[in-house]
């Protein structure tokens, strides 16, 4: 799909990631195309599953969940139906943010948002030891976020 978008689809993409707020005739005034043609683009790309949603970023730590916390998880066995049963159980996990099959020494890679130690071993003995065919937990405890990005870039 990326082959098909011009140079048109991915301003507008750029702009969305940054403002998803933005009314249609201000997006169309940005990327200089009419509304109704700019409406048109942003439609096909939600149709084609390019924008695949649009949501507020919160500030994990004003809302109580600022510890982050990178679980590497390996399991008892890459059985397709162990797979599956953990993919099915981990994503039942709310403080779970996201969940990354992996190749490597892990299986998954979880990325669990907590509001300190003592909530993420709360989380640790009530969700993540209990998920189906774990063999091996592994926490690392993020001091500082550096970079985390929402935004893709697009050379064109």
């Amino acid at each position: 799909m990326l082959d098909e978008l011009d140079a048109a689809d991915r301003e507008i993409l750029e702009v969305l990631q940054t403002d998803a707020r933005i009314t249609n005739a201000a997006l169309a005034e940005r990327v200089h195309l009419s509304p109704s043609a700019c409406l048109r683009r942003v439609r096909r790309l939600e149709e084609n599953g390019v924008v695949t949603g649009y949501v507020a970023v919160l500030d994990r730590k004003l809302i109580g969940r600022g510890t982050s916390v990178f679980v590497e998880i390996a399991l008892t066995s890459q059985q397709e139906d162990h797979l599956d049963a953990f993919e099915e159980a981990v994503a039942g996990v709310d403080e779970v943010l996201s969940c990354h099959l992996m190749a490597g020494n892990s299986d998954y890679l979880l990325h669990v948002a907590a509001t300190d130690v003592a909530d993420y071993e709360r989380i640790h003995k009530a969700y993540l030891a209990r998920l189906p065919h774990v063999g091996q937990l592994r926490s690392s405890f993020a001091l500082r976020t550096v970079c985390d990005r929402k935004a893709h870039r697009f050379d064109s």
